[in-house]
């Protein structure tokens, strides 16, 4: 079995950009952490987690439909960093319960890039499974 550590990230589709940095770090005092401009993906430090801005009329903010309101998605996924990360072991379970877990891929998180694998649960929310920051695993 895995244990949860915590939420590594959240995203949200965002229909205006400078609106949404003024808030998260004016007001809410994030800071900006990585710039993705070819993907369309600004990522805050928001403590020990990320919050992730995705406009809408970028590559990924495209991939999610229409642009935030009552008929579309604001939340994109939210990450749950898990541990140990055994990628068998993962999908063996997920399958065990009747869900499909993606492929393992390297991304970035509050912990710096690593593993993960999404899956979907029963409301067709994503949920990304994240183990530890790949620099970590080779010390």
């Amino acid at each position: 079995m895995f244990r949860l550590l915590h939420i590594d990230h959240l995203v949200l589709r965002v229909v205006d950009l400078s609106k949404m940095l003024h808030f998260y770090c004016e007001v809410l005092g994030c800071t900006v952490e990585k710039r993705q401009e070819a993907l369309g993906l600004i990522q805050l430090r928001a403590g020990s987690a990320l919050i992730d801005l995705v406009p809408v009329d970028g590559e990924l903010g495209r991939a999610g439909g229409a642009a935030p309101g009552k008929e579309g998605r604001n939340v994109d996924h939210f990450c749950l960093r898990v541990e140990p990360f055994d990628v068998e072991f993962i999908h063996e379970h997920m399958a065990r319960y009747g869900y499909q877990a993606g492929a393992v891929a390297l991304r970035y998180g509050a912990e710096g890039e690593g593993p993960s694998i999404y899956v979907t649960d029963p409301e067709g929310n994503v949920v990304e499974l994240k183990g530890p920051d790949s620099a970590s695993l080779n010390r």
